[in-house]
């Protein structure tokens, strides 16, 4: 039998929504599913009961008549961010079930990106040797395996994008300032990983408000391998920029190389995380920040790889900033998205990473589902599905 996809949030919460489902029968399919991908170790607690009860509180607001948009779907949520975050409350007031909390890094390391559970570290679910990245480690591999089709994140330094970019799904971190900061230095910003582009647009429909929009006739997007002061591997540019061309090709879409050259923010990034202050758009630098503005008001979107590297092995990156191009948007607030890009010869996920103007998101998401159905047109859904 031809293996099928897993489920999206969508189309879960359509049948959901429909009848031709109910929330307790998705609910149990998915904590099937957890138990079955256990050897990965997304989930530090997982809560059947609880579950299986909010379940069949959805089931029931639905037969009042009361529509939920995420009827049924299973949610898992990353450990430091819980139910109670805003973005966790807001996704179960939608009808989203959270079913356990997934793992994040623990002590021990100066590297974030990997899970600490009580049976070991999280695997990767492409290859176990390597960390599934992080640290919103647990909830990319939730995504990743099937289990769920939506998790929490959170995003300081690329916490969300880099485990999306590892483990072939969806990291979204909306414009700063459109949810509470998680930090003191307002860095950090909650957000999903999903494994389509639309059920990220329903998390921002379900968290942030606003509906999806088409996409513009026509988009203008800066390739930049390396924002001045990257040294990624060969592939990893290779197969980020190979599925930008392949979208570009598609129609409607023109890409410029972008000799932008930025200043590591390595400096100003500590700084500011450790005086827990926010300095604001300042920190990051006046020339670079002007250089910045100059090109997002010349084209609608800035694309790089998501990561410098692919996935390294659980004894850790070496000298390779896993964060290279992710942790600069963090400082400016600009929201930011990481695609599934292609697998490397050794057979590990990347990442294309598209930035988009402040408050842009809804033509960030737009792009970037126009983007995912060029490549799943030019490549197939592998990308998105690793082998269990």
């Amino acid at each position: 039998m031809e293996k099928q996809p897993p489920s999206t949030a969508d189309a879960i919460a359509d049948r959901v929504m429909r009848g031709a489902a109910s929330a307790v029968e998705t609910v149990r399919e998915a904590l099937e599913a957890v138990d079955r991908t256990g050897h990965l170790r997304a989930f530090v607690e997982v809560w059947p009961e609880a579950a299986l009860e909010c379940a069949a509180r959805v089931d029931a607001t639905l037969a009042a008549g009361v529509p939920l948009p995420l009827a049924g779907v299973p949610l898992a949520v990353k450990a430091t961010e819980g139910t109670g975050s805003h973005q966790a409350r807001r996704l179960v007031a939608a009808g989203a079930v959270p079913i356990g909390a997934t793992s994040v890094p623990g002590p021990g390391t100066p590297w974030k990106t990997w899970g600490s559970t009580d049976q070991g570290p999280t695997l990767n679910p492409w290859n176990t040797e390597r960390v599934p990245g992080g640290s919103s480690a647990g909830s990319a591999v939730a995504v990743a395996t099937g289990a769920v089709p939506l998790a929490t994140a959170s995003d300081g330094a690329g916490s969300t994008r880099i485990p999306a970019a590892w483990c072939g799904v969806i990291g979204y971190k909306p414009t700063t300032g459109l949810l509470p900061a998680r930090d003191r230095a307002g860095l950090t910003v909650g957000g999903p990983i999903t494994r389509t582009v639309a059920d990220a647009e329903l998390y921002r429909s379900a968290v942030l408000g606003g509906s999806p929009v088409a996409v513009r006739p026509h988009i203008r997007v800066a390739w930049s391998p390396t924002l001045g002061f990257n040294e990624p591997e060969p592939e990893v540019v290779e197969l980020a920029e190979r599925a930008l061309r392949r979208w570009a090709r598609s129609g409607g879409v023109t890409v410029t190389r972008s000799e932008i050259a930025l200043t590591d923010p390595t400096r100003t990034w500590h700084t500011r995380r450790e005086r827990g202050t926010r300095a604001g758009l300042a920190a990051v630098g006046r020339r670079d920040l002007s250089a910045l503005d100059g090109l997002l008001r010349s084209v609608d979107l800035l694309a790089t790889p998501t990561t410098p590297n692919r996935a390294h092995p659980h004894s850790g990156p070496g000298e390779v900033m896993s964060v290279g191009f992710t942790w600069l948007f963090n400082l400016t607030g600009h929201p930011a998205l990481s695609l599934p890009a292609g697998i490397t010869e050794d057979g590990l996920p990347v990442g294309l990473h598209l930035v988009a103007r402040h408050h842009e998101d809804a033509l960030l998401l737009a792009s970037a589902r126009d983007a995912e159905q060029a490549l799943a047109r030019a490549l197939g859904d592998g990308v998105h599905a690793p082998e269990m």
